[in-house]
């Protein structure tokens, strides 16, 4: 059964003269184990689409399903623990609490879900050190540069057994070679059986997908396999 299923996937913003379609009848499946990446320029519909998917908004038409569970039969208590415990999302701006220390960020989503205090700190200082900022678990955000942030954002995403991965340019406030590592650490979920979905702009990202989407204008307009991902923009970089 697919993680992740989008059929009819449609985002119209405003009305009348100010009416903006997003998204256009988009359908997608994302299988256990697999990564896909998401291209296309700005205003091309990537970031509604990990929204909808995520379940932080509602399509206009159109169905959503995370592990055959249909989004729109939910409420919104129901939506926020399915975000708890099967959706891992790492946002553009990070979305940090800027009250909470690096740790209690991460551990945040456990406690929520009736995770002891205890053993959701163990959990989160686990994820902070799968992203290498352990030493930062009693940081607060405001006290870290935007590479660090980053970091702690991912690690919230990564923690727990979720088993949908959604990331909204993941790298983008990260230099190459620790963008290479959030990488891998996405890559690795999947091969362990999770689904991952990434926006991204960058060629050399999406050759660690196993398929690329391109969007324009909210419409797909090509999708390449993994030979013609490797055979674009390169091979994976997975050890």
């Amino acid at each position: 059964m697919s993680v992740l299923t989008l059929e009819g996937l449609t985002r119209i913003h405003g009305a009348g003269a100010a009416e903006v379609h997003a998204l256009r009848g988009i359908s997608l499946t994302v299988g256990p184990g697999e990564l896909v990446a998401v291209m296309g320029p700005s205003g091309s519909g990537k970031s509604t689409l990990l929204t909808l998917a995520g379940g932080l908004d509602e399509p206009t038409a159109g169905t959503v399903r995370v592990e055959g569970v249909d989004l729109a039969g939910l409420d919104g208590t129901q939506r926020a623990r399915l975000r708890r415990t099967s959706i891992g999302y790492v946002f553009q701006d990070f979305n940090l609490i800027p009250a909470l220390t690096a740790a209690e960020n991460v551990a945040l989503p456990r406690e929520l879900d009736g995770v002891r205090r205890r053993a959701a700190r163990t959990a989160a200082l686990q994820a902070l050190a799968e992203v290498g900022i352990e030493h930062l678990a009693d940081r607060f955000p405001d006290d870290m540069s935007g590479g660090q942030q980053q970091r702690v954002a991912i690690a919230r995403a990564l923690v727990g057994e979720r088993r949908l991965m959604l990331a909204d340019e993941p790298t983008g406030a990260l230099d190459s070679e620790s963008g290479e590592e959030i990488l891998r650490l996405l890559r690795s979920r999947c091969d362990g059986g999770a689904a991952g979905v990434m926006v991204t702009h960058e060629a050399r990202h999406a050759a660690w997908a196993d398929r690329v989407v391109f969007l324009r204008d909210g419409v797909v307009v090509d999708e390449s396999g993994n030979a013609s991902v490797e055979g674009l923009l390169g091979p994976r970089h997975v050890q």
